[in-house]
């Protein structure tokens, strides 16, 4: 069940993409990109509520997490409700954040759990970016929306790139764990030398 929700999430990323840019609904996109910001703690949820915590949905989560914030922060800046270099600073981050995560489990790093700035930092953007979107253009009521979208998104950025920081020193660890795991298992009888 968490991971159908986690590939309904996933499903849902190529409508908000035509909705924005094919059907050209702007508030539409950007209600749609809000739930799928804010249901991204559903899936985690049920898994665990229901003991459903699967290997597949800890790499499932984090694929949906990325592909989501990556698409959000694309089409945003490609229809200029968010200007380049703060985009360009989020993707920076996502992709820091992704290429370190790959690199790690390459090495046979231990599993990081994810720190709480982090998901603060992102949960923040995921408010952020849909409300750029709601507050792009000419009208009155954007002001407002576009002064909650800077605070929240600048708070968000700040944010992740704390986490980003932060992940080092636990990075270090996880790495010497992973490695100090298999060669204990090497050194086993039985095991593999």
């Amino acid at each position: 069940m968490p991971n159908g929700v986690t590939a309904v999430r996933l499903a849902c990323i190529p409508l908000y993409v035509w909705v924005l840019f094919g059907a050209h609904h702007q508030a539409a996109a950007a209600i749609i990109l809000g739930v799928l910001g804010a249901t991204d703690w559903v899936d985690g949820t049920v898994a665990r509520r229901f003991n459903q915590v699967s290997t597949l949905g800890k790499i499932l989560d984090p694929i949906a997490d990325r592909c989501l914030v990556a698409t959000a922060v694309i089409t945003i800046a490609i229809a200029g409700a968010v200007p380049a270099w703060f985009a360009a600073a989020t993707l920076a981050r996502e992709a820091l954040v992704s290429v370190a995560v790959l690199v790690l489990a390459s090495l046979g790093a231990s599993r990081i759990d994810v720190l709480w700035v982090g998901k603060a930092g992102t949960f923040a953007l995921m408010f952020a970016y849909p409300a750029f979107l709601l507050g792009h253009g000419s009208a009155g009521w954007q002001d407002g929306i576009r002064i909650a979208a800077w605070v929240t998104g600048s708070i968000g950025l700040a944010l992740a790139w704390i986490a980003a920081a932060t992940y080092v020193p636990v990075a270090r660890r996880a790495l010497r764990e992973g490695r100090s795991g298999r060669a204990a298992t090497a050194d086993a009888p039985g095991g593999d030398r």
